[in-house]
């Protein structure tokens, strides 16, 4: 089951609005298949591992890290074909959130007469599939929220200075973070401020995650980075109902998707803005800043995993804060989280945080 789970790793990012799932198919206690969620969520892992099992795949036991699928899509039933290859036993950790399946998957197996056994390791995959099972059951997708900062918790100079305050370790690291996620988000000031690309580089992929700027009003560069490769790498804009439709239809015209989303107060509603990602099919948004974007999240209670990188430099009061103002009036009010990890990337410090 560790060895699915860690294939089904290899397609995070890739199998949105699909869960990534690997399969491993074990015969006299060899592999002889195995197999993972291919880019776009289609094949399916089991499949893939029962094609190249083939004939070994007779009374053999399938490790699956998610309940194989029991609907017809635009695939047949994952049940259906381990039934049909001769599957004897399955192990799967938990069952599919996907109303669709919802434990039908099982069903189907046990009425052929398929040994089914469930829980193992559910721990783990159910941190590997958060993202999907937000998506089914609560209509938003999985929120990581990195920070790379001070030791201050300071993300530029008063003159707006930013970089590098992190290494180049920790920058690589962040690229490899993108490419395992299905969209980078930012706020309209950090666009404005930085001109970042948000693409995966230096790391030996070509899969680009898809690029979010949250905007209430659409007014960012029309010749920025984000912009000129609107085009090549795709550019999700979230704006309000408020936005100038001179700056819709010059950012359609350019390649970017633009979602409408709700206001609250004079600001986009952040848990709108997820939602409608989430309707659009992303499982795992990596949000970048700025510092009022994670604010805002943060508030919301929307944070699912905070990453944050500190370098060995103070920046000082007169530095641009991480985090933006939360309104707090009790540290009872403040997200809490729980420290997953701790270690050194490079001359930096990386702290993981899960949500308690």
């Amino acid at each position: 089951m560790a060895l699915a789970l860690s294939l089904g790793r290899r397609g995070r990012g890739r199998t949105w609005p699909n869960p990534a799932v690997g399969c491993v198919i074990v015969r006299d206690g060899r592999i002889v298949g195995r197999g993972w969620t291919a880019p776009g969520g289609r094949p399916h892992a089991e499949p893939q591992a029962l094609a190249q099992a083939g004939a070994a795949a007779r009374g053999a036991t399938a490790y699956v890290s998610l309940e194989p699928c029991a609907h017809h899509g635009q695939t047949p039933p994952c049940s259906e074909a381990l039934i049909d290859a001769g599957i004897a036993r399955v192990v799967a950790p938990l069952k599919d959130s996907d109303p669709r399946v919802a434990g039908q998957g099982f069903a189907m197996l046990r009425a052929a007469g398929v040994s089914v056994t469930t829980g193992v390791m559910a721990d783990e995959a159910g941190h590997d599939h958060a993202g999907f099972f937000l998506r089914t059951e609560q209509g938003r997708p999985f929120v990581t929220l990195k920070l790379a900062s001070s030791l201050d918790g300071r993300i530029a100079t008063a003159t707006g200075e930013s970089q590098w305050i992190t290494g180049p370790d920790a920058r690589r690291m962040v690229h490899a973070m993108r490419a395992c996620h299905d969209a980078v988000m930012v706020g309209g000031g950090t666009a404005r401020a930085d001109d970042p690309s948000l693409t995966v580089r230096d790391i030996g992929t070509t899969h680009q995650p898809v690029r979010v700027v949250v905007s209430r009003r659409l007014d960012l560069p029309l010749m920025s980075r984000l912009a000129l490769t609107a085009r090549d790498v795709p550019l999700w804009l979230a704006h309000g109902p408020d936005a100038d439709p001179a700056l819709h239809e010059a950012w359609t015209g350019i390649g970017a998707r633009l979602i409408a989303c709700d206001l609250s107060g004079r600001q986009l509603d952040i848990a709108s803005v997820l939602r409608a990602l989430g309707d659009q099919g992303l499982t795992r948004v990596l949000c970048e800043g700025g510092g009022a974007l994670a604010a805002s999240l943060l508030a919301a209670d929307l944070v699912d995993e905070l990453v944050i990188f500190s370098a060995g430099m103070a920046l000082g009061a007169e530095g641009l804060p991480s985090i933006g103002a939360m309104g707090l009036a009790r540290l009872g009010e403040a997200p809490r989280f729980e420290r997953v990890e701790t270690r050194a990337v490079g001359a930096d410090i990386l702290h993981r945080w899960r949500r308690i």
